[in-house]
């Protein structure tokens, strides 16, 4: 076993290593793992982060939800029974969009920084949700007459 395999994590390598102290306690170091925590900002493992990330991918499904319900259900019933134009649904649909992805960015880096074993999944499942955020915050930015 080599010196970098034994090191604690957070404890920087000693010099003349080849394994640098970010990179030489994560559970992959290919290319795409490296480029992803790269664009991440992942300095470091942080084992403490995945008891967040659990809870924050909770948090930013849930408030998906929310947006699809008050988007989709509530606002189509309340507008004709509140006479409310789109003035009202777009601004609380882009709002919730907002959200969402911040939350989204918050508990994919958690999963990257715990080095959660299902990292590629959710980051995955993540994008798929950022696609759907973005068709619909551009779907209200067309009913505010932006786009």
């Amino acid at each position: 076993m080599s010196t970098s395999e034994l090191q604690a994590p957070g404890v920087a390598a000693p010099s003349g290593s080849t394994a640098s102290p970010a990179d030489a306690h994560f559970r992959s170091d290919g290319a795409a793992d490296r480029a992803m925590r790269r664009l991440l900002g992942i300095k470091g493992r942080d084992l403490r982060s995945g008891e967040g990330a659990h809870t924050a991918f909770r948090i930013s499904v849930v408030i998906s939800a929310l947006r699809c319900v008050i988007t989709y259900v509530a606002i189509p019933v309340l507008i004709p029974i509140l006479s409310l134009a789109g003035w009202v649904a777009a601004p609380v649909g882009i709002a919730l969009c907002v959200i969402a992805a911040i939350n989204g960015v918050i508990s994919v880096r958690r999963f990257w920084r715990a080095d959660h074993r299902h990292r590629w999944t959710y980051t995955a499942f993540i994008g798929v949700v950022f696609v759907i955020l973005t068709i619909s915050t551009i779907t209200e930015l067309g009913r505010l007459g932006v786009i």
